[in-house]
């Protein structure tokens, strides 16, 4: 007797839903899609009244939903922990293929498609509904909304599978994947326009036959080459390991005095992916966006200051690294030792800094081969200081379990107006660089800085406010 798909994808959906209902109340996680609905909605209305050109918003929505699959895609990696139950005090469903008579690929591609499904219904369906005001607003048809998000579905799937196929040839070879990545990135550059025409974007253009075919099977043949390629890593009960740990802890001396800084590097480097993963994950961030500023021209009509654009998005992005220093931890785990929060939060932000920064300044170091000194200047300029407003905002709202309380809609809405707060303005900037570059470069820089200052604000008040929350019991 074997577990069948059908019921695997009924369980992890609800068991998804338990989970945060619970965790954050029914009505306040059902209130997530509507609150993804209004920024979505507020969004399209600016480019409305702005008299801006919706292509650019419709295209920005794809650019964002394929960055999420790409990301999500990534489950594979998590997936190989959670097999092995190496996610610390979490144990997911993944993990029950010791002890159910399922396949642990079986798991593993029923989780891929709850995701896909999940995500569809909980932020890709509110963010076409969103795009409303452009049809009362700017002349869209009404009749392109379905489309729009069976496009919408469709990118997602897409980068989703995309991202598990390379993690799944990664786990056979290392080279292969670099080297498949590479070629995609050249088929891009080389003839970009070609390539999306054969994905679901590609429907917005003209529905011919070629484009409905890859649109249906791209994905589904990239989810196989990820299923079939994926390799466990069936470790043995019993093994030894060097002393990592103090190894490292002595390295970093006076600076991580217990160990705290030294235990959050390892969370990351022992977790599928390693630290390559950081840079796998920016590398991603960084492509995307050098293909479309400098390639692909019909897909982003306005050309904004590639240095501001990609600080801003890469610092964004690395809201993933603090997620992976913090995915083997919680509050309750740390009030068990005599250690505070607040110096729990230093080696955060440490590590934070170790991981985050050097391999986006490494990109942005790229991005000057690639768009000139000049233009990519302002961009290092701005993006330590943008990193630590993440940095201090993430904390402050989402303490140490980011991935969960970003679902909790309060929290969400709070981190979303946080960082538009911050970024819209630069993104601007960017738009408008070419009229004003010294005062604009000038002006981004020193808005950036204050934003780091108000970012370190947060990171200082962030111990204080979870060790209170946690010994009220309102954690």
């Amino acid at each position: 007797m074997t577990l069948s798909t059908t019921y695997l994808l009924r369980v992890m959906a609800l068991e998804e839903w338990r989970l945060h209902g619970r965790m954050f109340g029914g009505k306040r996680f059902a209130m997530f899609p509507v609150f993804v609905a209004a920024v979505a909605a507020g969004t399209a209305a600016f480019f409305a009244l702005a008299n801006a050109d919706t292509g650019l918003l419709i295209a920005g929505l794809h650019l964002v939903v394929a960055t999420l699959g790409l990301q999500v895609g990534t489950v594979g990696l998590v997936g190989r922990d959670a097999l092995e139950d190496l996610l610390g005090e979490t144990t997911l469903l993944l993990f029950s293929a010791r002890t159910l008579p399922v396949e642990p690929k079986k798991l593993l591609v029923a989780f891929l498609v709850k995701d896909v499904a999940y995500y569809a219904v909980l932020f890709l369906l509110p963010l076409t509904v969103g795009l409303v005001p452009l049809v009362v607003m700017a002349d869209v048809p009404a009749a392109r909304l379905p489309l729009l998000f069976l496009t919408s579905v469709g990118m997602f799937a897409l980068s989703v599978a995309a991202s598990f196929a390379l993690v799944g040839i990664h786990t056979r070879s290392r080279t292969a994947s670099i080297a498949l990545v590479v070629a995609v990135v050249a088929a891009l550059l080389l003839d970009g326009s070609r390539v999306l025409a054969v994905t679901p974007y590609g429907l917005l253009a003209d529905i011919r036959p070629l484009t409905v075919a890859g649109s249906l099977l791209l994905p589904v043949f990239l989810g196989v080459v990820g299923v079939v390629a994926f390799r466990f890593d069936r470790r043995t009960p019993s093994r030894t390991a060097a002393n990592r740990f103090g190894w490292l802890h002595r390295k970093l001396g006076g600076a991580d005095e217990q160990g705290l800084l030294a235990k959050s590097l390892l969370d990351v480097v022992r977790s599928s992916g390693g630290l390559w993963k950081v840079v796998f994950s920016q590398g991603l961030v960084f492509a995307v966006l050098a293909v479309l500023l400098a390639f692909l021209p019909d897909v982003v009509p306005v050309r904004p200051e590639p240095g501001l654009t990609i600080a801003a998005v890469l610092a964004l992005g690395s809201f993933t690294t603090y997620n992976w220093l913090c995915q083997f931890d919680d509050t309750a785990f740390y009030l068990r030792h005599p250690v505070s929060l607040s110096a729990v939060f230093r080696a955060k932000l440490l590590g934070f800094c170790l991981l985050a920064l050097p391999s986006g300044l490494a990109f942005l170091g790229l991005g000057a081969v690639v768009f000139g000194t000049g233009t990519m200047a302002v961009g290092i300029a701005v993006f330590a200081p943008l990193c630590l407003y993440v940095f201090g905002v993430t904390a402050y709202v989402a303490g140490l379990e980011p991935t969960e309380l970003l679902f909790d809609t309060p929290v969400f809405a709070g981190f979303t107006l946080a960082m538009m707060v911050v970024l819209i303005p630069l993104v601007v900037a960017a738009i408008a660089f070419t009229l004003y570059p010294t005062g604009l470069a000038l002006g981004s820089v020193g808005y950036a800085s204050l934003s780091g200052l108000a970012g370190l604000g947060l990171y200082r008040r962030a111990g204080t406010r979870w060790e209170g929350r946690a010994l009220d019991g309102t954690d």
